[in-house]
């Protein structure tokens, strides 16, 4: 389909001469160069997570391995609700 369209005469210079390069129409490389940022995906990346903290001595029981989160939940409900 034949359409017309206004483009500024540097980049139609570069095309042109992508063309040239690369031994196709100017067509071609207008196609080409359409189809692939009509398929771009638009940039999702989530933003930088800022890890917040607060002072403190640490932990107060140096024997509880933060590794095992099991063994930290059920410490606190030990603690909550009494022993087992």
């Amino acid at each position: 389909m034949r359409t017309t369209v206004d483009i500024p005469e540097p980049l139609l210079d570069n095309a042109k001469r992508r063309a040239a390069e690369r031994g196709v129409t100017l067509s071609v490389v207008l196609q080409d160069a359409l189809i692939q940022h009509l398929n771009a995906r638009p940039n999702t990346e989530a933003p930088p997570f800022k890890l917040v903290t607060v002072g403190g001595d640490g932990l107060v029981d140096p024997s509880i391995n933060l590794d095992k989160i099991c063994e930290l939940l059920g410490r606190d409900d030990e603690e909550k609700y009494g022993q087992k």
